[in-house]
């Protein structure tokens, strides 16, 4: 038995997956990104919630991401990396894959944060950097440069603050990045008019 989710953020990063997993790369339509949820990620309940990444249904928006498959005795651990999201079934018709325009299994989910956390970025609740860095490695190891530029096009709520914590991370799973990659992400994040705050 196995399970298959669609990952739009940090699951697109395979190295935050489990040993088993199966990643292939395609297009999610119908669906838009956003920074708008407040919580605490798995691991990091000693932190103040910071804001991170959902989707919401956006007719005339398509996202890249990845379609995962694991076996199912995974599930329980998943649901607790995603806790406060809710898994929204059938989006498998809506995924093509990027190898060869095939829909993903009718059985596929996403997880989308529930609706009690939805809210903007604030100082008190930003965007984490180190964060950021792991989604966007992860479109980076897929797609290159304009799987980066992707993905910050897609994406709403930039007006979010980003704590400055790349020095520091605070994400539980903030991976060690090349110091030319990371200028990348900071030349592409620039034309966000995103702001920065410091820890």
């Amino acid at each position: 038995m196995t399970i298959t989710y669609f990952g739009y953020g940090s699951l697109v990063n395979t190295r935050t997956l489990g040993p088993q997993a199966v990643a292939e790369a395609g297009t999610l339509s119908g669906w838009r990104r956003e920074w708008r949820a407040w919580w605490r990620p798995e691991g990091a309940e000693n932190l103040p919630k910071i804001c991170t990444l959902t989707v919401r249904r956006a007719a005339d928006t398509a996202i890249r991401g990845v379609m995962v498959s694991e076996p199912a005795e995974r599930l329980a651990e998943l649901d607790a990396r995603e806790r406060r999201y809710r898994r929204i079934d059938g989006i498998g018709p809506s995924f093509r894959r990027d190898s060869d325009g095939t829909a993903g299994a009718a059985s596929a989910f996403l997880y989308e944060a529930d609706s009690e956390i939805r809210r903007p970025g604030t100082d008190e609740h930003p965007i984490l950097q180190s964060y950021v860095d792991c989604v966007l490695a992860g479109f980076h190891a897929f797609w290159g440069e304009e799987g980066v530029r992707h993905f910050i096009e897609t994406t709403d709520g930039w007006d979010a603050p980003m704590l400055a914590d790349r020095s520091a991370p605070r994400y539980p799973r903030a991976q060690v990045l090349d110091a030319d990659l990371l200028a990348l992400f900071d030349e592409q994040l620039a034309g966000t008019g995103l702001r920065y705050i410091d820890i």
